[in-house]
């Protein structure tokens, strides 16, 4: 099944920071929602933008899009 990289954009001076702590609410939802899901993560791109992500089977991706609402996704390639 493919796998879906949920995305979402922070700018500014506090953008890792954000980026960081929103990780944590997006970990907090897969154990609330019981999700069967485990990749999550944020990048910090530069002084001024990071972003956190979650990876989701497409069987879930609607479900967490429409509840999280995601700036962007794309398809993840496993490393």
């Amino acid at each position: 099944m493919r796998k879906i990289k949920l995305i979402w954009d922070f700018r500014g001076p506090a953008a890792a920071k954000t980026a960081e702590h929103h990780e944590k609410h997006l970990k907090e939802y897969i154990a609330i929602e019981k999700l069967p899901l485990d990749i999550t993560g944020f990048d910090v791109l530069n002084e001024m933008y990071s972003t956190a992500w979650m990876v989701v089977t497409e069987e879930y991706m609607i479900q967490v899009r429409d509840a999280l609402k995601p700036h962007r996704g794309e398809v993840y390639a496993e490393q």
